[in-house]
């Protein structure tokens, strides 16, 4: 179900890229990304997003950036690998291709609970620094 809200920077939630897209675009469906953009005037039901991959690159560079394991959050999914940030796959995408990640357990009304937590101030700007690079911009990231 799309999200119906402007997700916060840091926030981590799943993007459906089966539509639209073809390779060497990204093409996965519930792919985990990372928002980059907070709510601002003029970009209604827009959310710029990079991906993560749980693939370590073949060269590493330098818009590339390895999460550890231990600080994502704590499914499966998530946690049997270090999840790497796709720098130089940078998106804007509507909000009908993101989702809320499910924690897999009900609060005790029943409802379903989901992951809210965000990357810290720090995690985060490694991640603009990679973006930046990964747009040829490498030399802005010195000014987060």
């Amino acid at each position: 179900m799309a999200i119906t809200f402007h997700p916060k920077p840091g926030q981590l939630l799943l993007c459906d890229f089966s539509t639209g897209f073809k390779e060497p675009e990204m093409v996965k469906a519930k792919r985990p990304v990372i928002v980059l953009s907070g709510d601002f005037k003029g970009r209604t039901k827009l959310v710029t997003v990079v991906p993560l991959s749980t693939k370590e690159p073949d060269t590493v560079k330098d818009y590339h950036y390895c999460i550890p394991k231990k600080s994502m959050l704590m499914l499966d999914r998530f946690q049997c690998q270090n999840s790497w940030v796709k720098g130089d796959m940078l998106y804007t995408l509507g909000f009908h291709r993101l989702d809320l990640i499910r924690l897999g357990t009900k609060d005790p009304n029943g409802k379903r609970r989901y992951y809210t937590r965000k990357l810290g101030k720090e995690q985060m700007k490694l991640v603009y620094a990679c973006v930046l690079s990964g747009l040829n911009l490498k030399n802005l990231a010195n000014h987060l």
